[in-house]
């Protein structure tokens, strides 16, 4: 790593800093070299857990780009065992571009974008007719799926303690990689029941993928986040996709022997019957939705875990000031039904680490 020649300028107000910040990168002022696991021993337990989310962030925390974490099993290794180190989050979420590795086993192509994120830049199928004759990909050789099936294995055996899980994509966000979102949703709007019909072909063929993940000895988490309104209607939510959503939930249930996560971001509140409804035991309130209304919708599900999640934009780039409110905001919310979690939606790359050590040292010593 560089050396980090020059200091955080003292700022006289929170608008100069964000001034400061938005022309500047954190990475050139956090030296990862450096990084140590923080303790807080003295710190009172929390009545409320925080979970943040780490994907691509764990690339930062060893000094790589996500694209080379991505394609390296003993890098994604090594980058979750740093994060889990540095956080001890739960659950640990096995990868970096977790959306694209089911669209990769059917035969996309996976490319570097933007600052080094994997990304899908072409469809792999131009209609629903093609998109109908894909067939199921074998999940012991297909793309990358064995290497994060083997990072997971190893991850858990030398992290006993923690919660190691495979992500499991959702059918409408495989089908939006695959085929493209705009071409997805024409064709919701003009076949939706041809649509319906190949998410639910989609969520058929996850089956060999969850049972793959159970053999292993590892357990999964569900996102399917593509789904969300504005893409979708609510209506449509509840004609199209909600079906093989279900199908899906369901199996994994049967496969792993409990209910499963269902991530889900977005603009969830005006779902969130309808995610219920799978059977899910755990849901997430993303900083994107009504979050007072999606908790007050919650309430009558308390046996259901509800992560609150904090804006990752706060986050990454906030004050310390900034921060602290946006958590007393969702302390407020989480004091109003039992069984939360507070949570940061995904971690942006650079988020400074030590910003989630001012979230869990706050968050410890709330009484």
């Amino acid at each position: 790593m560089k050396k980090i020649e020059d200091p955080i300028p003292k700022f006289k107000s929170e608008d100069e800093e964000r001034e400061f910040w938005a022309a500047h990168s954190p990475l050139d002022y956090f030296d990862c070299g450096r990084v140590r696991r923080a303790s807080f021993q003295n710190l009172k337990p929390s009545t409320i857990p925080f979970s943040p989310s780490v994907y691509e962030h764990a690339a930062f925390l060893i000094g790589r780009t996500p694209w080379e974490v991505s394609r390296d099993v003993d890098l994604i290794v090594e980058a979750h065992r740093a994060a889990f180190v540095e956080y001890r989050h739960s659950p640990i979420i096995v990868g970096i571009d977790i959306y694209n590795l089911e669209p990769e086993a059917y035969g996309a192509q996976v490319t570097p974008g933007s600052e080094g994120m994997p990304a899908i830049r072409e469809p792999l199928v131009h209609s629903l007719e093609e998109a109908m004759q894909l067939r199921p990909f074998d999940p012991h050789r297909a793309g990358r799926i064995p290497m994060i099936i083997e990072a997971g294995m190893r991850l858990a055996e030398e992290l006993p303690e923690a919660d190691v899980r495979i992500p499991i994509s959702g059918p409408f966000s495989i089908a939006a990689n695959l085929r493209g979102i705009a071409g997805l949703l024409e064709d919701v709007a003009l076949h939706p029941e041809t649509t319906r019909d190949w998410l639910m072909r989609l969520a058929e063929n996850q089956k060999a993928f969850c049972s793959l993940v159970v053999e292993s000895g590892l357990d999964v988490a569900f996102f399917e986040s593509a789904a969300a309104p504005p893409l979708l209607s609510p209506r449509q939510f509840r004609e199209i996709e909600l079906p093989p959503l279900r199908r899906a939930m369901d199996m994994a249930k049967e496969i792993t022997g409990h209910p499963v996560p269902c991530v889900i971001g977005g603009d969830t509140t005006l779902i969130l019957e309808d995610l219920l409804s799978t059977g899910t035991g755990y849901v997430i309130c993303p900083a994107e939705t009504d979050q007072a209304a999606f908790v007050a919708k919650s309430a009558g599900y308390p046996h259901v875990a509800v992560r609150i999640n904090l804006d990752p934009n706060t986050v990454a780039y906030g004050t310390r000031e900034q921060i602290a409110g946006e958590i007393d905001r969702i302390l407020a919310l989480a004091a109003t039904r039992p069984n939360c979690l507070l949570g940061t939606g995904c971690l942006p790359y650079e988020t400074p680490p030590e910003n989630v050590y001012f979230i869990r040292e706050y968050v410890l010593s709330c009484p």
